[in-house]
């Protein structure tokens, strides 16, 4: 699959306004449950929305993954400041945050105190795995865009292996494939330009 230069924003479609902004986030802030916010993310801003190509959300989504903080926050940030700027950005953070927080503090005593029922510890344990689900989807998707080439598939397997069979933490795979990684990507670039 050929990799193009693709603009980071699409000119095609008008930036969403500040409220509509905040509304999407906010929505997705207190309807995730568990690790599953990204795929939600990329069904809600990529599928429904069309604010953002797979390959434009996938961008951010590594970035985000890359930089050191918690994912969803880092990924709202980058998404934000694509559609608006820094206060796009700030309204982001704020929506998927805070919705989530007040919920918490309001709700998560009775929900801990339900959770030692048996039917409800299911339930939230089918939660849990729906989540997964959402999270290996953007995963896959993600394996697809980025396994181009035979290196490139190297790299992908050698980093499974890596965490899944050897446990090795992900400070440590970065560390060792990142800078290969980098380094093929910049020869591949130099070779194109030629």
């Amino acid at each position: 699959m050929p990799q193009a230069d693709i603009p980071l924003v699409k000119d095609a479609l008008p930036s969403p306004s500040l409220f509509e902004l905040f509304l999407a986030f906010a929505k997705l802030g207190i309807t995730s449950i568990g690790g599953g916010v990204n795929g939600m993310m990329h069904t809600e801003f990529v599928v429904n929305r069309g604010w953002f190509t797979d390959r434009q959300f996938l961008s951010g989504l590594a970035l985000a993954q890359s930089l050191p903080g918690v994912n969803v926050a880092n990924l709202a940030l980058w998404l934000g400041y694509q559609l608006r700027g820094f206060v796009g950005a700030f309204v982001a953070l704020l929506a998927v945050v805070l919705p989530p927080a007040i919920a918490i503090i309001l709700i998560g005593n009775v929900v801990l105190r339900l959770s030692a029922d048996p039917a409800i510890g299911a339930l939230l344990a089918g939660l849990a795995v729906a989540a997964a689900g959402l999270s290996l989807s953007v995963g896959y998707l993600a394996m697809r865009y980025a396994c181009v080439d035979v290196i490139s598939t190297v790299l992908f397997a050698c980093t499974l292996v890596g965490a899944s069979v050897f446990h090795l933490s992900a400070l440590a795979i970065v560390a060792v494939l990142a800078p290969i990684g980098i380094g093929i990507g910049f020869v591949r670039k130099r070779h194109e330009r030629r």
